[in-house]
């Protein structure tokens, strides 16, 4: 069962702000960057420091369960990296995570527990919560994704404008700038986007909202909902 929310009268009380705040976007709290996310008055305002960021958790990180690599990569013992996988510098990789055939980690990952980066996937300057999956044909940059996020083959995260002028965020009739020329998605918890999906830059989706295939997402989107297309948007109940 669904209604329509997008023009209705109900848009004004799901379109909100504060929804777009860790501890609205992310009730879980499955990720060791947890603490750090919640001291940012936005979630955006990781992504300039997620590689800084890395090399202070990662000297933190118990070596009985992690191997230390160069370049500051540490992989848990548990986790499953293809040898056909790169992986690049500033990276962390959780528990029981797999990083599958030809993934391409490019570095600056923070990467949870009992993730999947799969076959052709890329990863650049991200925080991955525990249980996320992009298994396809997926590239993210410049972005944070909540537990169990799954993005479905195809799907990309778009980090910077056409006109490489800096990134806003918008939610309902305000506008955010994040003095950010690269900034990808922030995806709440159980987020679901269907394949060949395009998020622009700055899009952000609430927690357990489906996205339809093909869709071209922008902008605030709020958390419960299913995204049709721009402008139709409609709420679980």
């Amino acid at each position: 069962m669904s209604k329509a929310i997008a023009g209705g009268e109900n848009l004004s009380q799901i379109i909100d702000v504060e929804n777009m705040r860790a501890n609205r976007l992310f009730e879980s709290k499955r990720t060791i960057a947890w603490k750090y996310l919640t001291q940012l008055e936005w979630v955006w305002e990781a992504i300039p420091h997620i590689t800084e960021y890395i090399a202070e958790l990662g000297a933190e990180l118990d070596l009985d369960l992690f191997d230390k690599h160069p370049d500051n990569v540490w992989i848990h013992k548990t986790a499953t990296v293809a040898p056909t996988a790169f992986i690049g510098s500033s990276v962390i990789i959780g528990a029981n995570t797999q990083v599958r055939h030809c993934a391409f980690v490019r570095g600056s990952a923070l990467i949870g527990e009992n993730a999947v980066i799969g076959n052709s996937s890329e990863l650049k300057n991200v925080i991955l919560f525990d249980g996320v999956q992009v298994p396809h044909f997926n590239y993210i940059g410049d972005s944070v994704f909540g537990h169990k996020a799954h993005l479905g083959a195809g799907a990309v995260t778009c980090n910077t404008k056409n006109d490489h002028s800096l990134v806003t965020v918008r939610c309902g009739g305000q506008r955010f700038e994040t003095g950010l020329k690269k900034l990808g998605s922030i995806l709440g918890d159980f987020v679901e986007v269907g394949c060949n999906s395009t998020l622009n830059p700055g899009t952000v989706i609430g927690a357990n909202t489906s996205v339809y295939p093909l869709s071209r997402v922008r902008g605030f989107v709020p958390k419960n909902c299913i995204f049709k297309e721009q402008g139709d948007i409609v709420e679980r109940v």
